[in-house]
């Protein structure tokens, strides 16, 4: 089990430094849009490649902030009922929900999306608008985003079943921990 706990802490810091990240392209892709906007409106000058440019920073906020937030438990859960079990019954809901769908889902996202971005790598796909941006960067963005998620998937479910056999206390603690600091 210590073992899996060195390997969950690897995961959590990487996750952690690729959000870190996550969020410097909030600030970008903020800045890139009020900019557009200023250039479209007030010097009625427009480019495919910053729209693209916005589009790419959007998804990529969303691709890659996707492990983030599961590591500090800010997906979307419908918590009607599951604030009101105990720890433990949370522990085994989330075993049970990462190894039935979380893990499924993002092995089958990859193992979709992995030919379909190797393909537009080989061929260096690129948009089919006038001045637009290089497709298959955003393409491999979508295997990373998964795969990270599914990294941290992992992470979960190693805390979660280390706390179910007494090897740590709960996970929520450190993500608790983390909110307040």
């Amino acid at each position: 089990m210590r073992f899996l706990l060195g390997l969950s802490r690897a995961i959590d810091a990487l996750t952690a430094g690729v959000g870190r990240l996550v969020v410097w392209l909030v600030l970008l892709v903020a800045l890139l849009s009020a900019g557009n906007a200023i250039l479209r409106y007030g010097f009625n000058y427009s480019s495919n490649a910053y729209l693209e440019a916005q589009w790419y920073m959007f998804s990529l906020i969303f691709l890659l902030g996707g492990a983030y937030a599961l590591k500090h438990n800010a997906h979307v859960r419908i918590d009607l009922l599951f604030g009101r079990f105990s720890r433990r019954t949370q522990a085994w809901i989330d075993v049970v929900g990462t190894v039935l769908f979380l893990l499924p889902m993002a092995l089958g996202v990859l193992y979709l999306a992995w030919p379909w971005a190797m393909n537009s790598l080989a061929i260096r796909e690129m948009s089919p608008d006038v001045g637009g941006l290089p497709r298959w960067p955003i393409k491999l963005a979508v295997v990373l985003g998964f795969a990270l998620l599914l990294l941290q998937g992992v992470s979960e479910l190693i805390k979660r079943i280390a706390f179910l056999t007494g090897h740590r206390p709960t996970p929520w603690d450190e993500v608790e921990k983390e909110v307040l600091e």
